[in-house]
């Protein structure tokens, strides 16, 4: 075989290995077969997912958000931005084409003139019109023009994953906020009831300390629980009007903008949704989509900066006219090819740098994809074990309340008749308060801990094949 066909042959097979683009390394993480926490695998849950609390407020207010969120809309923006960069890095693929229209008059004010003017002493006036379409093109030989398109497309679906990932966390927040607040109006509620139950022992001491059946250190000791429980009342009321800012502003609205809640936290429905088989995440949730991405845009980089060192080759063609006058400017066309090559001898090691950068940055990038599979499997095993611990504590917790709210009626009535202290009735009272304010938190528990389900679960988004 001839030298040139050699030289041939090898051109070939590089050009035929630059026309795919090598796949983005695996993560090479296998799924478990089942989730620790659960044994039944029902479906995964819907996209608007919120519903299943059967809240007109909560839907309203997700609506609103999805409206109104400043961060949403900075992440749609970006979205717009990767779109343009996609354009951008898809133009090269084409062949650019310019048109010129150019016209120029020079006049010899005085002198003979010189070799770099198109005017003397015998013409002292040149005018001259040109127009002229050139073409330019880059032979994308390596794969590299085609590989920066890639990766601008990869980075495109990257934001627009991003963007649902924000969504979903901004979704999530906004029903924590919301679950929080009715929570906080529980407690409140149960905080005005047990002031109301101590300042009516409260009477009922002070009815036996004028009687003499009564001593001072009850009377004291009573009066302490009536200031400690009003305490507790500016205390919610400052955590309540805190979470209704922080919902505010998640709204993308001024505080004062916020209307009340109408309902009860104990009129929402408590969802039930299935997490559906462990691999099944991987396509559910978009914050490892984007990280897939994201490697696979990097993967494409790589090419680009391999491709950076070999030779280019560049075509050009230009059609154009001239003439003194413009009536007279088709009358003299030409033609102009060009082909360039362009090849790095040296650069001090930049190039190859470079590579060395983007093969680092892909290493990164496929660490944090698998770190993204990990602690999605890690959200998901949490709030199942969450859901079943707050299902277990749920069911003893209304039979503590149910007894601690017996024994205090029971105390009460039986200091009324003088046969039973003080202290049984503030043990039993603190007893019932504190019972009644964990079951408005377990109840809170509940309700978070489907919402923290959902986000892991990516809130019944899909990726779109």
């Amino acid at each position: 075989m001839t030298l040139p066909s050699r030289i041939s042959l090898l051109f070939l097979s590089l050009g035929l290995t630059a026309c795919s683009l090598p796949t983005a390394p695996q993560s090479g993480i296998t799924a478990p077969s089942t989730w620790q926490g659960e044994t039944a695998q029902a479906s995964a849950p819907s996209a608007q997912w919120w519903h299943a609390f059967a809240s007109r407020e909560l839907d309203r207010l997700v609506a609103r958000a999805q409206r109104n969120a400043h961060d949403l809309g900075a992440a749609t923006a970006r979205v717009r931005q990767a779109q343009a960069r996609a354009v951008i890095a898809g133009a090269p693929l084409l062949p650019e084409l310019q048109l010129g229209l150019e016209g120029s008059r020079q006049r010899l004010l005085h002198g003979e003139g010189n070799d770099q003017l198109d005017v003397s002493t015998y013409e002292r006036t040149s005018t001259s019109f040109g127009l002229q379409l050139t073409a330019s093109y880059e032979i994308d030989f390596w794969g590299g023009l085609r590989a920066a398109r890639a990766s601008a497309l990869h980075g495109l679906d990257a934001s627009r994953f991003e963007r649902q990932t924000v969504e979903l966390t901004l979704v999530s927040s906004v029903a924590n906020s919301y679950l929080q607040g009715l929570a906080l109006e529980e407690q409140l509620r149960i905080a005005r009831l047990n002031l109301r139950n101590a300042r009516d022992v409260l009477g009922l001491v002070e009815s036996r300390q004028r009687a003499g059946s009564a001593t001072r250190l009850e009377l004291a000791q009573q009066r302490s629980l009536v200031a400690a429980q009003e305490r507790q009342l500016p205390l919610l009321e400052q955590k309540r009007q805190d979470n209704r800012i922080t919902l505010a502003t998640l709204l993308g609205d001024p505080v004062q903008a916020l209307p009340a809640s109408p309902e009860a936290i104990d009129a929402l429905h408590w969802p039930r949704t299935g997490s559906g088989l462990p691999s099944e995440l991987l396509t559910r949730r978009p914050d490892i989509a984007a990280a897939e991405a994201r490697l696979a845009a990097a993967n494409a980089n790589v090419q680009v900066a391999r491709a950076a060192l070999l030779p280019k080759l560049t075509l050009g063609a230009n059609v154009g006219t001239g003439a003194s006058t413009f009536a007279e400017v088709f009358n003299s066309a030409y033609y102009t090819l060009t082909a360039g090559l362009v090849a790095p001898v040296f650069n001090n090691g930049r190039l190859r740098a470079s590579r060395d950068l983007a093969e680092a940055e892909q290493d990164e990038l496929l660490e944090t994809y698998r770190s993204s599979i990990i602690a999605g499997f890690a959200d998901v095993e949490k709030a199942l074990n969450a859901l079943h611990g707050v299902a277990l504590q749920w069911q003893w917790q209304a039979q503590e309340v149910e007894h601690a709210r017996t024994a205090f009626d029971f105390a009460q009535q039986r200091y009324a008749a003088g046969a039973e202290t003080l202290l049984s009735v503030l043990e039993t009272q603190r007893t019932l308060y504190l019972a009644q304010d964990q079951q408005a938190q377990l109840r809170l528990a509940r309700l978070q801990g489907s919402v923290a389900l959902y986000k892991a679960l990516g809130g019944g988004w899909q990726v779109e094949h």
